[in-house]
């Protein structure tokens, strides 16, 4: 589709590597979000994918947004601003709901600057392993805008209220070591490991039942939000597809039979 976002398979786990280098992979341009968008519905789509990686090429995860863009296009904003929502609408923010979507579990692994929207990007994954060089800002004060792509959603939900409001108020950066602190990142590697031990993690999970990671990967996203007794009804349907594959019968087979599963997404 294009080479400003690259997606591999490599057996069961797909890495989409964001590929701007020289200017730090932001993903404001539209070819970025429409290539996006199309390889997390791609991936959700193809049941041979059980686990996704994202990361960026060069020395930066994302720098977020193109702020020379935004500069040269800001008096035009200002003359027409009735315009500027349905930029987003149909630009950046088809982004988050693409992840929403994603019943694929997804690893950001962040190898360096996560910046504004990139920020914000590592936030939609559902785990972050972070390069020791990775720094960290909810930096849309520092321009003089605010999070448009749902980082005033997503970020809270990450690392709670108040260090959220505190990172997206000031606007300052914090280090890998900070952001391990605060539980937005799970683990910090040496940059030299990164890739490596992002995969090993995809691993972990590949090598279950992809139905049932799926399933709980979406009941894990509707508890962000959804009443207790909503997603008690929505684990007790879930369950019963569980029940009816042939890997929830192997894997029991196995167990009793003290052997390693062979997992088929049956």
């Amino acid at each position: 589709m294009t080479d400003t976002v690259l997606y591999e398979q490599d057996g069961a786990i797909v890495t989409i590597t964001l590929n701007m280098p020289e200017i730090r992979n932001p993903i404001s341009e539209r070819e970025v979000v429409d290539a996006l968008v199309e390889y997390l519905d791609r991936m959700n789509a193809d049941s041979s994918v059980r686990v996704g990686i994202l990361t960026g090429a060069g020395s930066a995860f994302s720098s977020g947004g193109n702020v020379r863009k935004m500069r040269d296009e800001a008096e035009t904003r200002a003359k027409a601003p009735a315009l500027t929502p349905k930029y987003y609408k149909f630009g950046i923010q088809r982004i988050p709901l693409a992840f929403e979507r994603l019943d694929v579990p997804m690893i950001a692994a962040v190898n360096g600057p996560a910046i504004g929207a990139g920020l914000d990007l590592a936030t939609m994954c559902d785990m972050r392993i972070a390069a020791e060089s990775a720094k960290f800002a909810e930096s849309f004060v520092k321009v003089g805008i605010v999070p448009g792509d749902g980082g005033a959603w997503l970020l809270p939900r990450v690392v709670g209220f108040s260090k959220a409001c505190e990172m997206a108020l000031t606007g300052d950066s914090i280090d890998a070591k900070e952001a391990l602190a605060c539980g937005l990142v799970s683990r910090v590697v040496p940059d030299a490991e990164l890739m490596t031990e992002a995969r090993k993690l995809a691993q972990r999970i590949a090598v279950n039942p992809p139905h049932a990671v799926r399933m709980a990967k979406r009941l894990l996203m509707e508890g962000r939000h959804t009443r207790l007794d909503t997603l008690l009804e929505m684990s007790a349907a879930m369950q019963s597809l569980a029940h009816a594959t042939a890997d929830h019968r192997e894997a029991a087979t196995a167990f009793l039979e003290k052997r390693r599963p062979n997992f088929t997404g049956e």
